[in-house]
């Protein structure tokens, strides 16, 4: 992350320019065509056409995703990462150590914690801990959600920090009247409830949550207890044209880890956990205040706004190998910020439509980093202790283009300064931010939709990287400051519905990052190193059969491949080869049957090839898998249901597997395991 590339891609240039001649011809060829729109959706959503208000998540950008509250609320998952088992082209990676337990990643970044590439968002709130990693995500139980919005891409100007690859947005049930429980008793001694109720009169909705969850865990030394707390309540005048809202959430966990274990003694004993890991835990605390606001302040334009506080207290001790020392992790951060944007909508008489969207943002960080050597979790040396400011602020301008129904053409434009100060407690000294200077961020979409059945879109767009925790800051020995690491990536692709039965997707994108850095994550100092220029690219392919009114059948595959091009002068031997833990094929498949009008039968299988451990791809691969999963549910009553849910039929032995510098070591997943519910609506 040295010096930044003066020009994007200029073929990639030339052929955008080309491609939005082409289709604007072609718009004045077209007389009447439906409305462009690429998104894909899995389940029933939510997501309606509104005409005020914000753009759309689904008008705006070109890979999109949204998965339907029916096929989330009734997953057994331990953790919410697991629900995106069903978002097609996500790697999910597992390392089952307590409260670290996995997180999600996509477009040929891993879920490391080196390189974390995705923005994750709750209801539109920023949601990432200053690593980029995403914790707040478990305080998200499945029954509070109404679904879940996938952005893949560097398209969307709506967000900087960590939008590297794309963002999620989690949405949460809002209004409503219900009351719902669900019970659920499983494999591992599982035992979990929640607790979901809404409450709606004219002018207020109320929307509240509980859920508890306790496990003994597959493996040894792995239990776990978990508590999650939220409320929603938004105000909206019969009389006014406006709403207020108020979110609140709490979430604590506790949750023992069982450490890695050698190969050998991974497949003779996967449940296995070494005494070395005998005191090995982690203590996580988490609070999310937001306020939100909509108005109308004309017909045709309309203002949104959300202000809200993020607190993280998290405490890890752990200890990977015999080798090594028990270390306490312990991270405080406070994360506040803001955002607006105003969103007009002219009549143009020589336009079929045109939007205009301009917003502003900022994200404020103060953060805590502190080591100590412990034994037995008894404190022996302070390793680290750090407290360091970063301050983001942005703003963006989009429009939507329509020069007829079938065409839109997005072009868009975001800005990003970085502010903020380090201090090395332990040294007694402080240090400034690397001067990242303005970060600009071009992007243009188009879609072109000459039928209802089909739709062409392309994509081009920059985003950024800069260095996390102290790798941000110009730490001796480094004293000059680092260029951002400046993210090119293109996108083309079709959706298609040539029948009510079927519908789908296939695309190519490909995205090329300048000196590119990753988390030392096992550094005492918190440091980075330099990965080099990197090229990512791949193929997704989609495909939703409704080829009854009882049974849907859902297929995706993603091709992801990832080079290091132009590597560090350290280490020149990682030329050409693969980035670490990203593996070459991703694949998902399921189907549902509605054998009676109360019986649902469903089966579904995740995979994924194996990958390489380091940079230099010396060391065997490991970590593919195949897991095929069934489910059964039975609606007794208009308000009683019951489920079973019987995960890795198989039982096969699968892993997550990271490389020490002298060893791999292996920490195996779930083995087969059987669950059953209980939902109650009263």
């Amino acid at each position: 992350m040295r010096d930044m590339p003066s020009h994007p891609n200029r073929r990639l240039a030339a052929a955008t320019c080309l491609i939005t001649g082409h289709l604007l011809g072609l718009a004045h060829a077209v007389q009447a065509a439906p409305s462009a729109d690429s998104a894909l959706s899995l389940g029933s959503s939510t997501v309606t056409a509104r005409q005020d208000g914000a753009l759309r998540t689904a008008s705006i950008m070109t890979s999109v995703d949204f998965i339907g509250p029916e096929l989330l609320r009734q997953q057994p998952a331990q953790y919410s990462w697991e629900l995106f088992r069903r978002v097609p082209g996500v790697m999910l990676t597992e390392f089952g150590q307590g409260t670290t337990s996995g997180k999600l990643s996509f477009r040929g970044f891993n879920g490391e914690g080196e390189i974390n590439a995705v923005k994750l968002l709750i209801d539109g709130i920023p949601s990432n801990s200053n690593d980029g990693n995403m914790p707040y995500l478990d305080m998200l139980f499945p029954l509070q959600l109404e679904g879940i919005e996938v952005v893949r891409g560097t398209n969307d100007p709506r967000y900087g920090l960590y939008n590297i690859a794309g963002n999620v947005d989690m949405h949460t049930r809002t209004g409503g009247d219900y009351r719902t429980a669900r019970l659920r008793y499983g494999s591992y001694d599982t035992r979990e409830a929640q607790l979901a109720s809404g409450i709606e009169d004219d002018a207020l909705s109320q929307n509240y949550f509980i859920g508890y969850q306790t496990s003994d865990g597959y493996r040894d030394h792995a239990s776990a207890d978990r508590l999650s707390l939220s409320g929603k309540w938004f105000y909206t005048p019969q009389t006014a044209d406006w709403r207020l809202g108020l979110t609140l959430r709490h979430y604590q966990a506790e949750a023992e880890e069982p450490g890695y274990l050698s190969r050998e003694d991974a497949r003779r004993s996967p449940r296995r956990s070494y005494p070395l890991s005998a005191t090995d835990q982690g203590e996580r605390r988490m609070n999310q205040l937001a306020v939100h606001f909509e108005q109308a302040l004309a017909p045709d334009l309309s203002l949104t706004a959300k202000t809200w506080l993020n607190t993280l207290d998290d405490d890890r001790w752990v200890r990977f190998s015999a080798s090594q020392a028990q270390q306490q992790r312990t991270t405080e951060e406070v994360h506040y910020g803001a955002r607006g944007a105003l969103t007009y909508r002219p009549e143009v008489s020589w336009l079929d439509d045109l939007a205009l969207e301009a917003g502003l943002d900022t994200e404020q960080q103060r953060n805590e980093s502190e080591r100590y050597l412990t034994a037995s979790r008894r404190p022996l040396r302070q390793t680290r202790d750090q407290r360091f400011d970063l301050n983001t602020y942005g703003a963006y301008v989009q429009a939507v283009i329509q020069p007829v129904p079938s065409v839109k053409v997005i072009p868009a434009y975001r800005v990003d300064r970085i502010a903020g100060d380090f201090t090395d407690e332990l040294a007694g000294a402080d240090y400034d931010l690397n001067d990242y200077g303005t970060l600009e961020q071009p992007k243009i979409s188009l879609v072109y939709t000459p039928d209802p059945r089909l739709s062409l879109y392309g994509n081009w767009g920059r985003t950024f990287q800069i260095g996390t925790g102290a790798a941000a800051y110009k730490v001796p020995p480094r004293t000059t400051d680092l260029a951002p690491s400046i993210n090119d990536g293109w996108e083309v692709g079709l959706t298609f519905r040539p029948a009510g039965w079927i519908d789908g997707r296939i695309a190519y994108w490909e995205q090329v990052a300048s000196d590119e850095v990753r988390r030392k994550l096992n550094d005492p100092s918190g440091e980075s190193e330099n990965l080099g220029q990197t090229r990512r690219w791949g193929y997704d392919a989609q495909l939703n059969l409704y080829p009854g009114d009882r049974v849907s059948v859902w297929l995706a595959h993603s091709w992801q491949f990832s080079e290091i091009e132009k590597p560090d002068p350290s280490l020149p031997t990682s030329a050409g080869k693969s980035i670490d833990h990203v593996p070459e094929r991703l694949y998902s498949a399921g189907a549902s049957y509605q054998a009676t009008g109360a019986l649902e039968l469903s089966a579904w299988l995740n995979g994924q090839t194996d990958y390489y451990l380091e940079r230099e791809n010396r060391q065997p691969q490991y970590g593919g898998y195949v897991l095929l999963n069934l489910g059964a549910a039975y609606q007794v009553s208009e308000t009683v249901a019951v489920d079973l849910q019987l995960k890795n039929l198989t039982d096969r032995d699968y892993e997550y597997v990271w490389w020490d510098g002298a060893q791999s070591l292996h920490a195996p997943g779930d083995g087969r395991a059987l669950y059953a519910g209980l939902t109650l609506d009263f």
